[in-house]
């Protein structure tokens, strides 16, 4: 599977992925103060687990830092 994520096109030795599934492949340790938008919708974390990726999707994976 091809997907582009944050502008970069990956791939995936899969034909199927859930949200939850991409994030312990691309962010393995620290999943906290992260948001992930499929299309230019925001995938609530509850989510994560059901919704499936397609091919075709672009998606954005953002993570929160601090500053001051």
């Amino acid at each position: 599977m091809e997907l582009k994520i944050n502008n970069q096109t990956k791939q995936f030795a899969t034909d199927s992925l859930t949200v939850q599934a991409l994030l312990d492949l691309e962010i393995p340790i620290k999943q906290n103060g992260i948001a992930v938008a499929i299309n230019n919708s925001i995938i609530p974390k509850s989510n994560w687990n059901s919704h499936i990726i397609q091919e075709t999707d672009n998606i954005l994976i953002i993570s929160a830092t601090q500053g001051g």
